[in-house]
């Protein structure tokens, strides 16, 4: 059985396909080290909210999922998590842009760890800043997970 790190390297380099959620957003994990995890994206008007700027929630999945990853990167075989708690600052509306995810683990306990996420555009402006509480499941309530 491999960790999900080894899963993850394999999706960066194109050896296996993106999630579901990946796919259907148009995102994708572009590196992936111990503890920090970076995804592109192409914002455009298919992600618009009704005032036509990029949809705050397309920002909160692209985060959460460079969290996930930066978080998960750090587990041993048999360990999964769960998102327990998240928070996002939305920073400067978006239009057209590549922006960049990059989650970065900050603490990893044993049961609870913290990571953060910044999205900047391709200028390195700064576009949202999100945070999440992890929990780490093992045994019974990592199975099926």
């Amino acid at each position: 059985m491999s960790t999900i790190y080894e899963s993850l390297q394999k999706q960066a380099r194109g050896e296996l396909p993106p999630s579901p959620v990946a796919q259907l957003i148009g995102f994708r994990l572009t590196a992936i080290e111990p503890g920090r995890a970076t995804i592109e994206f192409n914002a455009d008007e298919r992600h618009r909210n009704p005032m036509g700027s990029l949809h705050g929630g397309i920002l909160c999945d692209i985060a959460d999922a460079a969290m996930g990853m930066a978080y998960a990167s750090a587990l041993v075989e048999g360990e999964t998590f769960t998102t327990i708690e998240m928070k996002i600052n939305f920073l400067k509306p978006i239009w057209n842009a590549k922006l960049l995810a990059v989650g970065h683990l900050v603490k990893q306990g044993r049961t609870i760890g913290l990571v953060d996420c910044d999205v900047t555009d391709e200028k390195g402006s700064l576009v949202a800043r999100a945070s999440s509480t992890i929990m780490t499941l093992r045994g019974e309530m990592a199975r099926g997970r």
